[in-house]
């Protein structure tokens, strides 16, 4: 999705909550869509904010984070680093995305395909619960970090030589 489609739906959310989509708000929008893979914490948003919009606060930022939050417009995700991070809700997705987090260089991938929907259903059997979302972050070893542990022992040998 574009980002005038993007933004033209995110105002039909806010309107329909009782918000408008004012200046401060269409920036943070604006800035989540020209980085939605970075997923980037408060501050990060707020700091490419200011380069946009130098009036505008980070109280103002982390106030339209929230309502986001809350209108399903974007998640709040929390990884290794403590720190909330928001990601914009895929457009028709069902459920939150899955993530696959390096715990050597901290690259964050996305996972788009839904691989719980038989879990959902034995949770639902056999708990009675009833699922209206889940999160999946697994923790690994990027191939990218895989590949460079492979090449190091290769490198000390030969400079030791």
């Amino acid at each position: 999705m574009d980002s005038t489609a993007a933004l033209k739906k995110t105002k039909k959310q806010l309107h329909e909550s009782g918000f408008k989509l004012t200046p401060q708000r269409e920036a943070t929008v604006l800035v989540l869509l020209e980085n939605e893979k970075d997923h980037l914490s408060a501050e990060e948003i707020y700091f490419l904010v200011k380069q946009k919009s130098p009036e505008i606060g980070l109280a103002t930022v982390y106030r339209t984070l929230e309502i986001l939050t809350d209108l399903k417009v974007v998640d709040k995700v929390s990884f290794n680093d403590g720190l909330a991070r928001y990601d914009l809700r895929k457009e028709g997705a069902k459920h939150f995305h899955h993530h696959l987090l390096c715990l050597e260089c901290g690259n964050i991938e996305e996972v788009e395909e839904d691989l719980l929907g038989e879990v959902e259903e034995v949770v639902e059997q056999r708990y009675h619960f009833m699922v209206k979302d889940h999160r999946l972050t697994f923790h690994g070893i990027c191939q990218e970090c895989q590949q460079q542990k492979k090449k190091l022992p290769t490198e000390e040998a030969a400079s030791e030589g």
